[in-house]
C-alpha cells in the first residue's frame, strides 16, 4: 500500500476516534471522573486530533525525493501518537484497575518524544525542499 495512502487511512482513525473519545469524554466521563481526570483524558483527545489532521494534510505534501524522511515522519507521528495518546487513555483510568499500571507512565513522554522527532523531520524536510 502506498505511503501517502496509509497516512490518509490512519489520519481518518485518529480523527474517528478523537471524535467517538471526544464525545464519550463530554457526555459519559464527567459523569464520574472529577476534573484532574477528565482533562488529562482531554488533552490524549486533543493531540489525537492535531495528529490525525497532521497525517491527512501531510498526506498532500511532495515527498518524492524524500521517501525515507517520509517513511520515519509516519512512523514517528503513528506510534508517537498512539503511546502519548493512549497511556493517557489508559493512565486516566488508573484507580479502576485492580493491578498497577504505573508502569505506563514513562509510555507518554516517550510517545511526545516521537512526536517531536517526526516535527523535527517534518521540518527539515520542508526545509530541504525546493
Amino acid at each position: 500500500m502506498k505511503l501517502t495512502k496509509r497516512m490518509r487511512i490512519f489520519g481518518g482513525i485518529f480523527m474517528l476516534l478523537s471524535v467517538v473519545l471526544g464525545a464519550l469524554s463530554s457526555h459519559y466521563l464527567s459523569q464520574f471522573t472529577d476534573e484532574k481526570t477528565l482533562s488529562g483524558f482531554q488533552t490524549g483527545v486533543r493531540y489525537l486530533t492535531y495528529h490525525g489532521l497532521a497525517l491527512l494534510i501531510l498526506s498532500q505534501f511532495d515527498f518524492k525525493n524524500k521517501i525515507r524522511e517520509h517513511r520515519l515522519l509516519f512512523l514517528f507521528m503513528t506510534i508517537g501518537v498512539s503511546l502519548f495518546s493512549g497511556s493517557i487513555f489508559i493512565l486516566s483510568f488508573k484507580e479502576y484497575f485492580p493491578f498497577s499500571i504505573r508502569w505506563l507512565g514513562p509510555i507518554t513522554p516517550l510517545g511526545g518524544s516521537m512526536l517531536l522527532l517526526a516535527w523535527f523531520l517534518c521540518i527539515q524536510s520542508f526545509r530541504k525542499s525546493d
